[in-house]
């Protein structure tokens, strides 16, 4: 399920999607254009790997739009010294582009078989500074904070307060946010060692995009 054909559409995704829609971080729209997303759907969908959209990929979640992974990597800032926390790792892509960006990857996923797939997945592609844990991800990795950077790949109803209070002092962390009109891609930028996740006193806030993910699942999003 590689090939030359693949590779074109991986650039045309590039060029097309990212790089004419705004995505302007070099490192972000190289490390797209290397990781085989062909790789991370399912044969019924492996044709469509590369369509401007989001895909189904089981349990009833999806690979997000390649625009939406490109544009959570390039708020994040990453230079290739962070320790990264992503919630949600479905099949594993997003992590696999993450991996490209930072020094080490934390990924969590609440579904078994997903997790079990995005490690296969990762590790037939040689990805080794990527942990994939099972979990409420809503909670983050307490034992692993703080994060330079957290990813989260599923609307919260609110700003998730657990994995605020993970972030580093000028740390960022990106998750949609959902609200009456849409949900909506918010990047969180913590100032002082002080600030507050509960009020977002000390966090700078900034609204990227409106965007459509599947609910977050767990302790501090959508319940169970």
């Amino acid at each position: 399920m590689t090939g030359p054909g693949f590779d074109l559409q991986r650039a045309a995704m590039v060029e097309r999607q990212l790089r004419r829609r705004g995505i302007g971080d070099e490192r972000v729209l190289q490390a797209m254009g290397e990781v085989p997303r062909e790789r991370f759907v399912g044969a019924s969908q492996a044709a469509r790997a590369y369509a401007d959209s989001a895909l189904p990929i089981g349990y009833g979640q999806t690979i997000s739009q390649p625009w939406v992974v490109a544009a959570i990597c390039e708020a994040l800032a990453l230079v290739g010294d962070e320790t990264v926390l992503e919630v949600g790792t479905g099949s594993g892509y997003s992590a696999c582009v993450l991996a490209r960006l930072a020094r080490e990857v934390l990924t969590i996923e609440r579904v078994t078989e997903l997790a079990a797939q995005a490690r296969e997945t990762l590790a037939e592609l040689g990805v080794d500074n990527v942990e994939v844990r099972v979990g409420d991800g809503s909670l983050g990795a307490p034992d692993r904070a703080p994060f330079e950077a957290i990813a989260v790949h599923a609307t919260a109803p609110a700003p998730p307060a657990a994995l605020l209070r993970q972030l580093a002092p000028g740390g960022r962390l990106v998750a949609p946010i959902a609200t009456d009109r849409a949900d909506m891609l918010t990047l969180f930028t913590r100032g002082e060692e002080d600030a507050d996740p509960a009020s977002l006193a000390g966090f700078d806030v900034r609204t990227i995009a409106p965007c459509r993910f599947v609910p977050l699942i767990g302790s501090e999003g959508f319940g169970r």
